[in-house]
């Protein structure tokens, strides 16, 4: 364990995960300590070009009495390795390994007796497909996710035809580049030298984003595709949502600082109760993709949301 690169009381360690062709790997825990802790820990996990930088968000918890931990998943940020490509798996089940090993620590070394799961977005999906697996484990007691990557925010014919042509690539050339990239409007919105309030590092979080590789999103509708047959989540869920979406915009206005521009929230509404049974589905007005990350009216109104229903779960 060492002093985070957030400074203060934020402290990190190295997560050791198995070996893969390129190497052993490796995660990031991250943990602010509660003063004291009441409540016990919220672990938090990043999307696709993400790492944990949101400082704000852990002394939020920490106020509220619960040790606030987040994962840098392998490849991201502070896990990421010269020699490693940002960002890219082939299995969104590897990802398992180090919440498995994050939750071995916050669970058996640390003595938490409750833990809350918070995923955002590509982290959303990943944290909802690894609590279904865990389930008969009793590891987690809730799970929050904020704007949860549920499908592909594509026509018809892209979440069809170019999935089984997205599948096949993917499976023989990995690493081949999709042509249809990320828009940059959303790290506009929300990097302080453009029209957002945050600063971030650019070489883990790039305003322009990663290429997006074929082997990365076959990974990723393999996941949608599960998740949509109906997954057995069994603590209770809260997903949090804007409450419209900006699709695919090709330049910044100030509408994408009130938006979703990364995903189609009626997808999420449509695709979230299959993701367990006790799931509670909730829209933040103006919010964008990252409800944490919208102006302070908006994230200060999606945390009020996750305060209060953690305090209504507290009290059952």
């Amino acid at each position: 364990m060492h002093p985070d690169i957030l400074g203060g009381r934020f402290t990190a360690r190295t997560l050791p995960l198995g070996t893969t062709p390129g190497g052993a790997a490796s995660a990031t825990l991250v943990h602010l300590p509660a003063e004291p802790n009441s409540r016990g820990a919220v672990l938090y996990l990043h999307g696709f070009i993400d790492y944990f930088f949101q400082v704000w968000l852990a002394e939020h918890f920490a106020r509220r009495g619960f040790d606030f931990y987040a994962v840098d998943l392998r490849a991201y940020g502070r896990s990421l390795r010269p020699d490693e490509m940002p960002n890219f798996v082939t299995d969104l089940n590897v990802y398992f390994e180090e919440l498995d090993a994050a939750v071995r620590v916050i669970r058996e070394e640390d003595q938490h007796d409750r833990l809350v799961l918070l995923g955002h977005s590509t982290g959303g999906l990943i944290s909802s497909l690894w609590a279904h697996e865990r389930r008969h484990d009793n590891v987690i007691d809730a799970l929050v996710l904020n704007s949860p990557w549920l499908d592909l925010a594509e026509n018809w014919f892209l979440r069809t035809a170019g999935t089984w042509l997205t599948d096949l690539v993917g499976r023989l050339w990995p690493k081949w580049v999709v042509p249809r990239g990320l828009s940059p409007v959303y790290g506009q919105s929300i990097h302080v030298d453009h029209h957002g309030e945050w600063e971030f590092r650019t070489d883990w979080k790039p305003v322009e984003g990663f290429p997006v590789r074929a082997g990365w999103l076959r990974a990723v509708r393999r996941g949608h595709a599960r998740l949509h047959r109906g997954l057995d989540v069994r603590v209770p869920v809260l997903v949090l949502h804007s409450d419209r979406s900006l699709p695919h915009p090709k330049e910044w206005t100030p509408e994408a600082m009130r938006a979703d521009t990364i995903l189609d929230v009626g997808q999420i509404v449509k695709w979230a109760p299959k993701i367990g049974t006790k799931v509670t589905v909730t829209p933040v007005a103006a919010g964008m993709h990252d409800l944490f990350l919208s102006a302070q009216p908006v994230r200060e109104h999606a945390l009020a949301e996750v305060d209060a229903w953690l305090d209504d779960l507290a009290t059952r």
